[in-house]
């Protein structure tokens, strides 16, 4: 298998900054860049809702697919996360709770990325009743029902872990939490771009992951306020 490239380029913006040990997004230095893709990329699988005609009614405006490989204009690369996987400083995790909507018989956003120990909050947003089942292996695994109108799902964990998510009653429903050791990460958006803000100055490794083209990675030094750009792109297969 050929080795994935790693497209790398370095943008100064000259400043200066405290380097508290939790700096405030607009403290610090950047790293943003954007996700792209080389190759062919597998064709998404069209869902059936018909068995769910309530789920099925949202989505009268266009078709819907899986979402294991999101692409857009330009061959970018959506779904992508971007972290510091190593350099970072330790920082307690956000008190503001991550949202997981259960939408249409979809999760939403596909992929949440929150901090160990954060809280998160999954929503049952449909007129049907949910079962959600993280597939987790380094915390408790645990799959709940959630029925019309039922209050929120309040939860965390307690290590870091990539977590395959599933409705049990619902088999096309597939999301993904990944529970990060660092407060530093993003994720990419429709435009494969991302930003990871408010770093203090150090050096640091710098990890893309995507659920099916696994990971790339990079080692970034930042000073002061500066931002520099990273572009990771990913070897594309159809299998």
């Amino acid at each position: 298998m050929r080795a994935p490239y790693v497209a790398v380029v370095v943008t100064l913006a000259l400043g200066t900054s405290a380097t508290p040990l939790r700096p405030a997004p607009s403290a610090g230095a950047t790293i943003s860049g954007k996700i792209t893709y080389t190759g062919v990329p597998p064709k998404m699988k069209p869902i059936d809702m018909a068995k769910e005609p309530s789920c099925a009614a949202q989505h009268t405006a266009a078709p819907v697919t899986t979402e294991n490989v999101v692409t857009g204009l330009g061959n970018a690369l959506r779904y992508v996360v971007v972290y510091v996987s190593s350099g970072d400083q330790p920082a307690p995790p956000p008190a503001e709770a991550v949202r997981y909507d259960q939408k249409g018989c979809q999760y939403i956003p596909h992929v949440a990325v929150l901090d160990v120990n954060q809280p998160l909050d999954i929503y049952n947003d449909d007129q049907t009743s949910h079962n959600i089942h993280p597939l987790a292996k380094q915390n408790p695994e645990w799959n709940k029902s959630q029925p019309i109108g039922a209050p929120p799902i309040h939860t965390k964990f307690e290590k870091p872990e990539f977590i395959p998510v599933k409705c049990n009653v619902h088999p096309w429903m597939h999301g993904w939490f990944v529970v990060l050791p660092t407060t530093h990460h993003a994720l990419s958006g429709p435009d494969g771009e991302f930003s990871i803000t408010g770093l203090a100055p150090g050096k640091y490794t710098v990890t893309a992951w995507h659920e099916q083209f696994s990971s790339l990675s990079e080692d970034v030094s930042v000073s002061g306020s500066e931002t520099k750009t990273v572009n990771f792109t990913f070897k594309a297969t159809l299998y």
